[in-house]
């Protein structure tokens, strides 16, 4: 789980999938020491560990899935991690990737969800990847089209949009 921050999703998971392993990474090293004690608080230190560590440079591989959830359009190096995502995993593995709801084009995201989104963007995720290395700014409101330009880039060759709902799009990614 791909800038997991405090562990939430991460322990969700585990507490959905109780015969499955869980690793949270995140490089904001106080966010790995709350999801440490949180792990802990909920039972689940056998089978979930996190890890400070960036997303083009966490451990491991032959990952059967990587999840990245609210995440990627943060990253300063998306493409970056989009590669060592895909080093990371099985060759029959897929990456998901939770982002905010957004449509490709301006106009598309002209409504009281998106221009919301275009707040915090402006606010939060656009400053924090230009403070990172590379600093490609996908901000919030990367619609479908820029995350595939992204992850395609990256070494996929498999994109699809599967599921959707008024505030985040799910996207399947695979080898």
């Amino acid at each position: 789980d791909i800038g997991c921050g405090y562990g939430a999703s991460t322990i969700m998971m585990a507490q959905a999938f109780p015969t499955a392993s869980f690793v949270g990474y995140d490089y904001h090293a106080d966010s790995i020491t709350e999801a440490r004690t949180r792990a802990q608080a909920a039972g689940l230190g056998d089978r979930v560990r996190f890890e400070v560590a960036s997303a083009d440079s966490f451990a491991g591989d032959g990952y059967d899935l990587v999840t990245t959830f609210d995440a990627l359009h943060d990253m300063g190096d998306p493409v970056g991690a989009a590669q060592h995502v895909r080093r990371s995993l099985a060759d029959t593995g897929t990456w998901m990737v939770v982002e905010p709801m957004a449509g490709d084009h301006v106009q598309d995201n002209l409504n009281p969800v998106g221009r919301a989104y275009y707040g915090f963007s402006t606010l939060l995720c656009t400053p924090a990847s230009l403070s990172q290395d590379v600093g490609l700014a996908l901000g919030t409101q990367a619609g479908p089209a820029r995350i595939r330009d992204v992850v395609t880039q990256g070494g996929f060759t498999r994109f699809a949009k599967v599921a959707e709902t008024p505030f985040n799009q799910v996207f399947e990614i695979r080898p």
